[in-house]
């Protein structure tokens, strides 16, 4: 019991030493990370037709 005592307590201790980002940071990283990944899958899915066409007019 006393480890996991320790074990919470040294958690608690670290947890408190984290810098946590502020609200107005969490919500811009949160549209970088929407506005990357559209973008990305965006620039997939422009390939992915552009590569099926390619392949549809060899085979056809």
């Amino acid at each position: 019991m006393d480890r996991i005592r320790r074990f919470i307590d040294e958690a608690w201790s670290e947890l408190k030493k984290v810098t946590w980002p502020t609200r107005e940071q969490t919500r811009n990283l949160t549209v970088l990370v929407l506005v990357i990944s559209a973008a990305i899958g965006l620039y997939i899915t422009v390939f992915d037709v552009l590569f099926a066409q390619v392949v549809q007019f060899l085979t056809a």
